[in-house]
C-alpha cells in the first residue's frame, strides 16, 4: 500500500474533519471537547514497553517489519495503552481491535491519528509529538492482532521476592532521633526512588532505591512501616525504626500497577494491624494479598469480569485505588473499567470473602470522608463520584460531578451551611464539587453536590485541606497555561464566595532554568500548619519543594537538591497513616 503523503498538511485538514465526522470511532464519549490537560493525562505511559510479547500474524493487516513492529509495540505502551487498554480492547479511549481498525485502512487512520478527534484522541503529529514516518507507522500497527503481554502469577512473583532485613533481625524499638510522623515520602518519578526528608528540619534524610514511577506511598497501621508502589508494579517496605530508613523487603506483583496498602483493623474479630499488605495491578488485572511483615505473597484474585450496567465482558479491568477499612477486617478494592468495587474480607484467605459493590465504570482515586466510613472514589470517566459505605457494605450514594474528577484523595471539611463535606477537583473543566457526607445530621445534603466552586482551569490533580486549617488548596499541573501549571489557588473555607487567591509556588522556589515547573500535589504536616508543594521540571532540569505557612499563605521555605530529580507525590507519615486531608 502506497503511504499517505502528509504535505502540506493544510491539504488534508478537510479530509481529517470529513472523516472525523462520518465515522462511529471517532465519536466523543460525550459532547463536550477534550481538553489539553485530559490530553495529557489520558496519555501516560505504561512499564509494559519492554516486555517480551507475541506478535500474531493477520493475513489481512498491512505488512510489517519485526523491527518495525516491536517500534510501533514500544510508542503503543508508552502513548496509547492509558487510553485503549493493554489488549486494544477500550478502557477510556475507545476500541482498537482489527476488526475495527482494517475496515477503516491504513490512510483513514493515519489521518485519525495525526489529527485526533474530540473524543480525546491527540492531535499526535500537528502537536509535534509524531512525525509522518511515525504516524504511518502506528496506523499499520493498530491493524495487527493486539500483542498479549505475559501473565504474572505467584512463580513470578516468588522469583522477585526479596527480604532484605529479615524481621527477627530488625530493631525492636526506634534507633534514630527523627520525628517519625513528620517525615515526608517524595516520589522521585524518573529515578526510580523516594527521597525521605525531615519535615522539622527540612533535610533529606535518605534517597531510598524503588520501582519505576512510585504511584503512593502509604503508611502501616503502626507508622513503623512505608510501602511504596512503582508504575512497574514493585512494592518495597521501607523500615522508619533503623538508625537509618531503608527498605527491609520487596516484590513485584504484575507487570504494571498503582496501588498498595496495609491492614488497619483491630476489633472483635481480630488484631490486623500490620499483618497483611495488599496491591492491585493494571496488568495483569488483579490483586495480592501479602504478609506485612515481608511482603511474602499469599493470594492472588483476577478481576477479570463483568462491566457494571451493561455487562459485558472486559477482559482487563485495572484495579485502581485500594484502602483499608475502619470497621471490618476488609480491604476496599476499586476495579476502574468494570465500576466495581469490592470488600475483600481478609481475616481468613483459605476462605477469601468478596463482597461486590457496583457503581460506575472508570473508578479510579479516592479517600474517606471524615468520619472513615464512607469511600469517596472518582467513577472519572463517568463523572461521578461514588460513596461506599464500609460499615454496612453498600452503595450509599452515586454524585453527578464536573468533568473528569481527580481528587487524589480529596479534602473534608466543614461546611457552614451543609456540614461535612468532600471536594474533588476536575481535569476536564475549571470546578471544584463540595459532595455533602453527613447523612445523620444533614440527611437532605448526604451525598450530593451541594456547590460548585470556579477554579482557575481545567487539569487539576489534587485538592488538600486538615482539620487544622480554614484553608483548601488545589493545583492545575496538566493545564497547558505555564501561569495556572506554576501555581496553587487557595479558598477560605469560611468565605468560599469570594473566590480564591493564587499562589506563585513556581517562582517562589527561585528555579533559574527554563523547566517546565509544574506546581503538583499539596501535603500538609502533622501539624497542620505548613503545606507541601512539589515544583516537577524534566529529568535534566532542577526542581524543588516549596512550603507554604498555612495561617499566612507566605512562603516558608524551600528545598532544593540535585538529587531531587522529578518530585511528584508526596506524603506525610502521620497524614498517610490516620487518613488526614
Amino acid at each position: 500500500m502506497t503511504a499517505l503523503k502528509f504535505n502540506p498538511l493544510a491539504t488534508y485538514a478537510a479530509l481529517a474533519a470529513a472523516l472525523l465526522i462520518a465515522t462511529p470511532l471517532a465519536q466523543a464519549q460525550d459532547k463536550k471537547a477534550v481538553t489539553p490537560a485530559e490530553m495529557n493525562y489520558q496519555a501516560g505511559g505504561s512499564p509494559l514497553s519492554t516486555e517480551p510479547m507475541y506478535q500474531s500474524s493477520n493475513p489481512k493487516a498491512p505488512a510489517m517489519t519485526v523491527a518495525e513492529f516491536e517500534s510501533a509495540r514500544k510508542i503503543y505502551f508508552e502513548r496509547c495503552a492509558g487510553c485503549h487498554g493493554v489488549l486494544r480492547k477500550g478502557a477510556t479511549g475507545k476500541p482498537l481491535t482489527p476488526d475495527l481498525t482494517q475496515s477503516k485502512g491504513t490512510d483513514y487512520l493515519k489521518v485519525f491519528i495525526a489529527y485526533g478527534s474530540p473524543a480525546g484522541m491527540p492531535n499526535w503529529m500537528t502537536s509535534g509529538e509524531m512525525d509522518e514516518k511515525t504516524v504511518d507507522l502506528m496506523a499499520r500497527y493498530i491493524q495487527h492482532d493486539a500483542p498479549v503481554p505475559p501473565e504474572f502469577g505467584m512463580a513470578q512473583m516468588k522469583q522477585t521476592w526479596k527480604v532484605i532485613v529479615p524481621p527477627d533481625q530488625r530493631p525492636t524499638r526506634k534507633m534514630n532521633n527523627f520525628n517519625i510522623d513528620n517525615i515526608f515520602s517524595t516520589t522521585l518519578r524518573d529515578t526510580g526512588e523516594v527521597a525521605l526528608i525531615d519535615g522539622d528540619t527540612k533535610q533529606i534524610i535518605n534517597i531510598v532505591k524503588t520501582g519505576y514511577a512510585v504511584h503512593i506511598t502509604r503508611t502501616s497501621a503502626s507508622g513503623r512501616y512505608l510501602f511504596v508502589i512503582g508504575r512497574d508494579a514493585k512494592i518495597n517496605m521501607i523500615d522508619l525504626w533503623m538508625p537509618m530508613p531503608d527498605n527491609v523487603a520487596e516484590v513485584r506483583i504484575g507487570l504494571e500497577a498503582r496501588s498498595v496498602d496495609t491492614s488497619k483493623y483491630k476489633g472483635k474479630e481480630g488484631d490486623f494491624t500490620d499483618k497483611l499488605a495488599i496491591a492491585g495491578a493494571y496488568w495483569p488485572p488483579q490483586f495480592v494479598i501479602m504478609k506485612g511483615d515481608t511482603l511474602e505473597p499469599m493470594k492472588i484474585v483476577s478481576t477479570r469480569g463483568m462491566v457494571v450496567g451493561t455487562q459485558e465482558y472486559h477482559p482487563e479491568p485495572r484495579v485502581a485505588s485500594i484502602v483499608a477499612s475502619h470497621f471490618k477486617p476488609e480491604f476496599v478494592v476499586n476495579v476502574k473499567e468494570t465500576g466495581k468495587t469490592l470488600m475483600v474480607d481478609y481475616s481468613n484467605l483459605d476462605a477469601l470473602k468478596v463482597t461486590e459493590i457496583g457503581s460506575a465504570p472508570f473508578l479510579h482515586d479516592g479517600g474517606w470522608d471524615s468520619s472513615k466510613r464512607y469511600f469517596m472514589v472518582a467513577a472519572n470517566n463517568s463523572n461521578k463520584i461514588a460513596a461506599i459505605d464500609a460499615k454496612d457494605g453498600k452503595l450509599a450514594g452515586l454524585t453527578e460531578v464536573g468533568k473528569i474528577p481527580h481528587p487524589g484523595r480529596g479534602a473534608n471539611f466543614i461546611h457552614p451551611k451543609f456540614g461535612p463535606v468532600w471536594a474533588t477537583g476536575h481535569l476536564g473543566d475549571e470546578t471544584i464539587s463540595l459532595i455533602g457526607t453527613d447523612p445523620k445530621k444533614h440527611k437532605a445534603y448526604a451525598f450530593k453536590e451541594v456547590m460548585k466552586l470556579k477554579g482557575p482551569g481545567g487539569g487539576a490533580l489534587f485538592i488538600k485541606s486538615h482539620p487544622k486549617s480554614t484553608h483548601l488548596y488545589s493545583d492545575t499541573p496538566l493545564n497547558p497555561d505555564p501561569k495556572l501549571s506554576q501555581s496553587v489557588v487557595v479558598f477560605d473555607i469560611k468565605n468560599l464566595d469570594k473566590g480564591y487567591v493564587t499562589l506563585p509556588i513556581a517562582e517562589w522556589a527561585g528555579l533559574t532554568d527554563d523547566g517546565a515547573k509544574r506546581v503538583v500535589q499539596p501535603e500538609f504536616n502533622k501539624a497542620g500548619d505548613e503545606v507541601w508543594f512539589a515544583v516537577w521540571s524534566a529529568k535534566n532540569k532542577q526542581s524543588a519543594l516549596v512550603i507554604v505557612d498555612d495561617k499566612t499563605l507566605k512562603l516558608k521555605a524551600v528545598i532544593k537538591d540535585p538529587r531531587l530529580i522529578t518530585p511528584t507525590g508526596h506524603f506525610n507519615v502521620h497524614n498517610t497513616q490516620h487518613d488526614v486531608y
